[in-house]
């Protein structure tokens, strides 16, 4: 039944359906509408727990054919909704995470559907913590997209998109002193284990 987000599921990571390349009515699988949709009340839903007077969203994609249309729905919806958007581009999961803690961002969005078929999409949603928000979370959220309760901002109130494409590589950097430091570690304990 169009319209119906009974067949959406919030898994405690993201809100996920296929997206089929034939396309489909809104409520039947992850339409452009629908994303609209879940942007805009997960938008409420930030706007709803915390009262910063200006949010910042980070988002990021996978390479997915649909990713890039994804992306430009997700980034405007957030826009229209206020909220300044920071593109991470392509990005893995944990590079969108370190994202947001790194940038102070209110919360995140991965467009990424992981391991399932290059037809599957979805919308990973981060708290300011840069973690994966929770069942209660993701259902209030459902519960915004069903019913609409979202508000569009004034054309005064737009938010704004900027493009930083570092994060992954301050991923890597990160990644590299653990790394690092965990070899230090080891030398470490090897040389009072041989003393």
């Amino acid at each position: 039944m169009p319209g119906n987000f009974s067949d959406y599921v919030f898994d405690k990571i993201y809100i996920r359906n296929t997206w089929h390349n034939r396309g489909g009515r809104p409520g039947e699988n992850l339409t452009p509408v629908d994303v609209v949709k879940f942007t805009a009340a997960y938008a409420m839903f930030l706007k709803k727990n915390i009262k910063n007077s200006k949010l910042k969203v980070v988002v990021g994609r996978d390479a997915r054919v649909s990713g890039d249309m994804l992306n430009s729905l997700v980034t405007s919806t957030l826009n229209a909704m206020g909220i300044d958007v920071i593109d991470a581009g392509l990005s893995t999961t944990p590079t969108v995470e370190i994202a947001v803690v790194e940038s102070g961002a209110n919360g995140g969005i991965i467009l990424t559907a992981s391991h399932n078929p290059g037809q599957w999409n979805a919308l990973k949603l981060l708290d300011e913590h840069g973690e994966f928000l929770s069942q209660m979370a993701g259902e209030e959220i459902l519960v915004i997209a069903e019913n609409e309760q979202f508000h569009f901002s004034p054309y005064n109130e737009l938010g704004k998109t900027v493009f930083e494409h570092g994060f992954i590589d301050l991923h890597i950097q990160k990644k590299l002193l653990a790394f690092q430091w965990l070899m230090l570690l080891l030398f470490v304990m090897q040389v009072l284990l041989l003393q």
